[in-house]
């Protein structure tokens, strides 16, 4: 079956680039993101695995992976322009090499199908907050045109995986505690090896050795300075909906000061450990 984009490189204004408002630490993190969003098509063969007998939700988690791969495609190609000797595709390879997801699982490592959803919300609330934030903060066109395009695609991502959690919340018995454990749990996970080693690999030199918690800092201290409050109270308001709270709340009120005071010291620390 064709898959329909909302859009394709050719909708990209490459004409439009402009070297001298390229910011160097936006370069890396599009470099590292180029090899994340390209990786999809493990994560669909590992959703196929476990939703084996799900014709509706397989269909849909393909045309997912294909516009994450030209999510992928994209930045690798404005990284290209950024700097001519940098090789998309050999640096793919060469985090492929390094870091390999488990596709092999015929059940969800989440506990159950509803729990799986659970997270791929999560997943979409991290990618649209940050490619909303990196927009935002964007000065050079043709990679603020990319960024509000990701971003506009995972936040109908979020949509999909939210849409088939209420289908599954019934089968799966899945209450608000269980969603929260889910939902915290696969939080935590920015922090491992995928997001580090693509960091490491889009970034460094053959030859350099891999260190987890140095590539993880490197990433994090670039990353964390683009949000701002708004991006901080969407992505609450989506984790909140997907876990069966309610946004508008105390709890909520509560949550978002301690996520934004978090932040602000993560970046503090960040920024003493590069100095």
């Amino acid at each position: 079956m064709a898959v329909k984009k909302h859009w394709t490189l050719d909708d990209i204004p490459w004409e439009r680039f402009d070297r001298s408002k390229v910011d160097p630490d936006q370069e890396k993190l599009a470099r590292a993101a180029a090899m994340v969003e390209y990786n999809s098509a493990d994560y669909v063969q590992y959703l196929e695995n476990v939703f084996a007998d799900d014709p509706r939700f397989i269909e849909a988690a393909r045309q997912w992976g294909v516009e994450e791969a030209q999510h992928g495609e994209a930045l690798g190609r404005w990284a290209a322009l950024v700097d001519p000797s940098f090789d998309f595709e050999q640096r793919f390879a060469r985090f492929r090499d390094g870091f390999r997801p488990d596709v092999d699982a015929t059940s969800s490592i989440r506990g159950s199908r509803a729990g799986e959803m659970v997270a791929r919300c999560m997943v979409e609330v991290g990618t649209s907050s940050y490619y909303s934030a990196l927009g935002d903060a964007a000065q050079e066109p043709v990679l603020e045109a990319i960024c509000r395009r990701i971003a506009a695609d995972e936040l109908r991502h979020y949509k999909l995986f939210y849409d088939n959690l209420k289908r599954y919340l019934d089968k799966d018995g899945l209450n608000r505690l269980q969603r929260l454990k889910v939902a915290l749990g696969r939080i935590n996970e920015t922090e491992d090896d995928e997001l580090s080693y693509a960091f490491y690999a889009a970034n460094t030199e053959p030859g350099t050795p891999y260190d987890r918690e140095h590539n993880n800092r490197e990433y994090m201290r670039r990353a964390i300075p683009y949000y701002r409050d708004t991006h901080i109270d969407r992505a609450l308001a989506m984790i909140f909906k997907a876990c069966g709270l309610k946004p508008h709340s105390r709890m909520f009120d509560v949550t978002a000061y301690g996520a934004k005071w978090y932040l602000g010291r993560r970046q503090k620390q960040l920024s003493r450990l590069a100095a």
